[in-house]
C-alpha cells in the first residue's frame, strides 16, 4: 500500500488538522515507511506463539467471595441506606425519569 499527497491531505482533512503543502510532502514518505513496517509485521509467523496479556506472568490476589464478610460494608443495611435517600421506591433509590 502506498500513500500519496492527496491521501495525506484527505486524512488531515478528516482529522481536522491544518497541514501546509511542505508538511504534506514531508509526511508522505513517513506514512509510507510506517505502512511498509506494518506489512513486514504481517509477514512474521506467529502461529506457534500463544496470546498473552503481559510480558511477565501475573496472578491476581483474590479474596474469597463471602457475602456479609465485613459487618460494616456487608449486606443487610438496605433500610439504613435508603433512610438517606430523598425518594425510595420498592426498596431502591427513586430517581427522576429521564426518558419519556
Amino acid at each position: 500500500m502506498s500513500v500519496d499527497t492527496a491521501t495525506v491531505a484527505k486524512i488531515a482533512s478528516l482529522a481536522r488538522i491544518k497541514v501546509t503543502e511542505g508538511e504534506l510532502e514531508a509526511m508522505v514518505p513517513e506514512l509510507n515507511g510506517i505502512l511498509n513496517w506494518v506489512e513486514q509485521l504481517g509477514e512474521v509467523d506467529t502461529s506457534n506463539v500463544e496470546p498473552m496479556t503481559a510480558v511477565i506472568p501475573n496472578t491476581l490476589r483474590l479474596r474469597e467471595d463471602v457475602v456479609d464478610a465485613d459487618p460494616l460494608t456487608g449486606g443487610g443495611k438496605r433500610a439504613e441506606v435508603l433512610a438517606n435517600a430523598p425518594v425510595a421506591e420498592h426498596g431502591f433509590f427513586g430517581v427522576p425519569k429521564v426518558i419519556e
